[in-house]
């Protein structure tokens, strides 16, 4: 059997009338438990103890959330609808000029009147011969496919140059014949319809990495031909060929 140790009892003191003073705390014996003031069971000041209440030392509690202005709501509401429309109207508007745009700019192609770079020849591989007049040139590019469209007026020598540079001759050119197809001549607005013109032409269709070659030649003024070329570097077969 266990025994409880007895407390010791808190002195009581007389105040000269008989009656039993309390302690200078205002506290009895019976309310003063371990813990220190203000809390009850083990702790400090402002503790809980096993069971107990929370002493007037703890925290506050906070304040309650706080109701926002009506105008705020009726001007925050409206620009989160408002801020997201505008920028699909405005992203709608760019789509749509975009393609203005392209329209635009594929229905202004046109050759640019001078001689093509030394860079342009070498990929392309049109060796323009010295002394050409009214040269003009244009690139165009997508995804699978290069096109290099070029023009110029030379002399018959210049043009049997050129086409020795290619590894050919004029006995390749074929009387009458138009190799450029409507189609490319459209892209730059070249017209091979012209009556009384005295056209020759030849392809030349290159594997390994060299570009084929479409050639128009008008030979209406035999001492003054006007070349028309087409180079085209097809991607998916490599520079040309099958």
């Amino acid at each position: 059997m266990t025994t409880t140790p007895e407390r010791e009892a808190v002195p009581q003191y007389s105040d000269g009338d008989g009656t039993a003073a309390v302690p200078a705390d205002g506290s009895t014996d019976t309310e003063r438990a371990p813990g220190g003031p203000g809390g009850e069971g083990p702790g400090g000041p402002g503790g809980e103890g096993p069971g107990g209440r929370r002493g007037s030392g703890g925290g506050s509690a906070l304040p309650p959330p706080r109701d926002l202005p009506s105008w705020v709501r009726w001007v925050v509401v409206p620009l989160l609808v408002l801020v997201p429309l505008g920028y699909v109207i405005i992203s709608a508007a760019q789509s749509r000029n975009s393609g203005q745009d392209v329209q635009k700019q594929a229905a202004a192609r046109h050759l640019t009147w001078v001689v093509p770079s030394e860079l342009q020849r070498r990929i392309y591989q049109v060796p323009i011969p010295d002394g050409t007049v009214h040269d003009g040139y244009l690139e165009t590019n997508s995804w699978d496919t290069s096109e290099f469209y070029c023009q110029f007026t030379t002399t018959a020598g210049g043009l049997d140059t050129f086409l020795a540079q290619l590894g050919t001759s004029r006995a390749a050119l074929r009387d009458g014949k138009v190799a450029i197809s409507d189609e490319q001549a459209a892209q730059v607005g070249w017209n091979f319809d012209i009556p009384d013109h005295d056209w020759s032409g030849m392809s030349s269709h290159q594997a390994g990495d060299k570009p084929d070659h479409d050639i128009t030649v008008d030979l209406t003024h035999a001492d003054t031909p006007v070349v028309y070329v087409v180079s085209t570097v097809n991607f998916q077969h490599g520079f040309g060929g099958g």
